[in-house]
């Protein structure tokens, strides 16, 4: 690998090469933000169906004790 690195001219060791190290750096952040915030999507979710079957079970028995 050191054999191939000191290969490459300097202008893709020192330019290229950090440009893609970045473009990639910022995929992978951006594809861990897209994965935390659809999970934290369907948390909300969950959670607003959970509280709805909640509210009417709550609901549905206050009616039938009257």
């Amino acid at each position: 690998m050191a054999e191939l690195w000191k290969s490459l001219p300097s202008w893709v060791r020192n330019i290229v090469v950090p440009i893609l190290v970045l473009v990639l750096a910022w995929n992978l952040l951006w594809f861990v933000v897209g994965v935390v915030s659809s999970l934290i999507g369907l948390l909300i979710k969950g959670l607003v169906v959970v509280g709805l079957a909640a509210a009417v079970v709550i609901l549905v028995k206050k009616a039938a004790k009257s």
